[in-house]
């Protein structure tokens, strides 16, 4: 999955949170959504001019991140 595709960063959508490309919808609001036990089909049923492969390539995005180590707030994940 090339995630890069399909979320973007722009400061002036969203104060600058990844977003899947031509939308103001968040990869942490994805993210908050399967964290709340949504599923692939229930995201796209919420957001129905999405695509599978957007919503893939948030959770993409946010794999890679943890895979950075600098991203990683080990502190702050313990507190």
């Amino acid at each position: 999955m090339e995630w890069k595709n399909h979320i973007v960063v722009d400061p002036d959508i969203l104060v600058g949170k990844p977003v899947i490309k031509g939308t103001r919808i968040s990869v942490e609001l994805l993210l908050d959504r399967f964290a709340d036990g949504w599923s692939y089909d229930d995201i796209l049923e919420a957001y129905p001019h999405l695509m599978r492969e957007q919503v893939q390539a948030a959770v993409a995005f946010a794999a890679e991140l943890f895979r950075e180590e600098r991203f990683v707030a080990i502190d702050r994940a313990e507190s």
